[in-house]
């Protein structure tokens, strides 16, 4: 796995990084060629846990277009006592019609057969080009392949087989010391495009060994992707396929009782780990070189959130962090479209610590010189509000990739 470093995000002092990865205990996965991607590269991925009494949570895009394995998962999966995940890439199975939900549906069948367990408790995902019918000749026997595959140390195959633009790895494997003992959480993510707030076109498995309600993974997963995948922007682009799965096989003996000191510290070790998955995502970014982060404060919660937004998706302000060019014009305009009519508007302006702006009037400042990590800070009238987004920049790689993606 990659090391992982960044002012933003700080691991709590009670977790530690496992440089060599593995899953938590009662997982095995394994991620297997099934003939989707023209390259022949791994593209179908198989995760499952041996534990009867595994509980589940899950949160889906928030997308108007849901590809045929979100509308799966919301209508035929157990959500909160998921067994097993079955993941292709290299298609998206979306706007595929009811052939999509028959092809989501096999895939679902073949999943349990593999896994051993019921049909409502496999979810399915899928991600890739929309608009193109899913190649299944393949996929059932990649399914019995990957069962024969299955591994505790298959998170690096797994995540292989589920990533499709991205960069570089996007996996951790974190010991959390917990009053009542020492858990696992593992996860892996792909993303790195179409990436905007009720997720991006990302998937993100995380798995820990801890005995959970479902109940209190329910609420800890929706609490850290609220701080976490919907806290990133590299396009602004809202994607058909986004999931997100926390499953707790219990398999350490550890029970995490809800309202508890353990289930703070198991809170703290999973939000380090989706903000860090996040963060990777906007990183990667397709050929992002530097990453942004915007915080603006003050004002109306529904101000801000806008705001930052506006800041997050300018393609002006996006560029200009590509060039590291310390042009805080591009951010008083984005501020200024967010907040139309509030004329002449008091707003304040830090770049990377650096205050370039005050109360809507340009102050002396020596530019800073930007790193691949920048701060924006935004000041608005009022007090009580504040929000935070991290983004990519706008690279010619971005216009490159995304230029060429089915051709």
């Amino acid at each position: 796995m990659i090391a992982f470093t960044s002012r933003w995000v700080e691991p709590p002092p009670h977790v530690t990084d496992l440089a060599e990865g593995g899953l938590a205990a009662g997982f095995r996965a394994a991620g297997v060629p099934a003939g989707i991607k023209p390259s022949g590269d791994p593209d179908l991925a198989l995760l499952v846990s041996s534990e009867p009494d595994t509980v589940s949570a899950a949160r889906f895009t928030r997308s108007g277009v849901l590809a045929a394995p979100v509308l799966l998962c919301q209508s035929r999966c157990r959500l909160d006592g998921l067994r097993a995940v079955v993941v292709n890439s290299g298609n998206a199975n979306a706007a595929t019609g009811n052939r999509g939900l028959e092809d989501a549906a096999r895939m679902q069948g073949a999943g349990a057969m593999a896994a051993g367990v019921h049909e409502e408790r496999v979810a399915v995902a899928s991600t890739g080009v929309i608009g193109v019918p899913l190649p299944m000749d393949g996929v059932p026997r990649a399914i019995l392949t990957a069962r024969a595959e299955l591994a505790p140390d298959g998170d690096a195959a797994f995540w292989r087989a589920i990533a499709t633009t991205d960069a570089f790895e996007k996996r951790l494997a974190l010991d959390v010391a917990l009053p009542s003992g020492t858990v696992r959480v593992s996860a892996q993510a792909k993303g790195a495009g179409m990436i905007q707030p009720g997720f991006a076109t990302m998937l993100c498995f995380v798995q820990t060994d801890a005995a959970l309600e479902a109940e209190t993974a329910d609420l800890l997963l929706g609490v850290c992707v609220k701080r976490s995948f919907d806290r990133i922007s590299v396009d602004g682009q809202l994607s058909t396929n986004d999931t997100a799965l926390l499953m707790a096989s219990g398999a350490s003996g550890v029970i995490v009782a809800p309202e508890s000191e353990d289930e703070l510290r198991l809170g703290e070790a999973l939000d380090y780990a989706l903000r860090r998955l996040a963060l990777q995502m906007v990183r990667d970014g397709e050929g992002a070189a530097r990453t942004g982060r915007v915080h603006v404060h003050g004002g109306h919660p529904d101000t801000v959130e806008r705001v930052a937004r506006a800041v997050a998706n300018s393609p002006l302000v996006k560029a200009a962090l590509h060039g590291a060019d310390p042009n805080w014009g591009r951010v008083a305009q984005a501020v200024g479209a967010a907040v139309p009519g509030a004329a002449p508007l008091p707003y304040d302006i830090w770049l990377d610590g650096v205050q370039v702006c005050a109360g809507g009037v340009a102050l002396p400042h020596e530019p800073p010189r930007l790193g691949e990590e920048v701060d924006y800070v935004v000041g608005l009238p009022g007090e009580g509000a504040e929000t935070e987004v991290f983004f990519s920049d706008l690279s010619h790689e971005y216009v490159r990739i995304n230029a060429e993606y089915t051709t």
